[in-house]
């Protein structure tokens, strides 16, 4: 208990906590430059996305990223000084890590449009950790199709020579792309990544100290790459409950097609099909939350703590 009191206690200490009309004012003059048309189509599927959001909590987020593309440009363009080396074009890395259902991809849809339209930085790619899952025949032969989405599940080495060379400004970096409706890697698709400005990656476990495939650390993480980080926080209660009601829309849409890898699930009632989402996220999603995605989050630089409405209600920023 002492230990746990101590850690909580330092945890603290290395971090500022704003509530949303705190943040909110930090915005300072930045313009808001997304409409209410625009933030439908950033929307997730069951989210609660606002402009008001965008503007309370996004747009001093944007403001602050600008701030940091900015001093990290000047400090390479130091470094290439003191080398006597040309000026190098290195993509700005953010990574955004959180459970299933917590609001990630939105979150990186939103900072994607709002970045590009700053003047300094215009490329914005957005990459998803889920192409650098292992193929389902691979995950398959090692028994780990109930573990889709641990750290075991994902190709780690591929998506570190990955983020090498995009960090390294090498041309065409290619992206492995993942199928939510046929729930696999596509075979012979690719997202090509061409320098940008800037590259954001999100995914469950970006954060991760590692590579913890078969109990083994590498001295080379993933976050070594990330220029800054974000973790989308919410109450366990809370991101089960998006869950369910996610599940219960794509029930009723996408899984409908023949074609769906849960198309099993579509002619479910509301009754069983609410039970499955439950059994899902507790034997997969929770136990991931619990031992392999919550415990990074104080190592992110900021924390997005959202209520049960899904929206965000206070941020946590790292001191430097």
């Amino acid at each position: 208990m002492l230990n746990r009191r101590v850690t909580d206690q330092v945890s603290e200490g290395r971090f500022l906590s704003f509530s949303r009309q705190e943040w909110a004012r930090l915005r300072d003059s930045t313009p808001l430059t997304v409409t209410d048309s625009e933030v439908e189509q950033l929307r997730g599927v069951n989210e609660r996305l606002t402009l008001q959001q965008v503007e309370e909590i996004y747009l001093p987020l944007s403001r602050l990223l600008n701030l940091h593309v900015a001093a990290t440009q000047t400090l390479g363009k130091a470094t290439d000084t003191f080398l006597g080396n040309p000026p190098a074009k290195v993509p700005f890395v953010i990574g955004i890590a959180g459970s299933v259902a917590v609001g990630k991809s939105t979150s990186a849809r939103v900072l994607q449009a709002l970045l590009r339209r700053w003047p300094a930085h215009p490329r914005v790619d957005l990459v998803t950790t889920d192409g650098f899952l292992s193929p389902n025949r691979v995950l398959e032969s090692r028994g780990l199709m109930g573990r889709k989405g641990f750290p075991e599940s994902y190709d780690v080495r591929r998506l570190l020579e990955f983020l090498i060379g995009v960090k390294s400004g090498r041309p065409r970096v290619a992206a492995p792309v993942y199928s939510h409706l046929f729930y696999d890697i596509v075979p012979g698709e690719q997202q090509v990544v061409d320098r940008p400005d800037i590259m954001i990656l999100e995914g469950l476990n970006v954060l991760q100290p590692g590579d913890l495939h078969a109990g083994k650390r590498t001295s080379l993480f993933v976050s070594d790459f990330f220029d800054f980080s974000i973790y989308m926080d919410a109450p366990a209660a809370d991101i089960e409950q998006w869950y369910v009601e996610r599940f219960m829309t794509l029930r009723r849409t996408v899984f409908t097609d023949q074609a769906s890898y849960f198309h099993r699930y579509a002619a479910l009632t509301d009754e069983e099909a609410d039970a499955v989402a439950r059994a899902i996220w507790r034997d997969i999603n929770y136990v991931n939350l619990k031992e392999n995605i919550e415990p990074t989050r104080e190592r992110a630089h900021l924390i997005l703590a959202k209520d049960g409405q899904h929206l965000v209600q206070s941020v946590r920023l790292r001191k430097l």
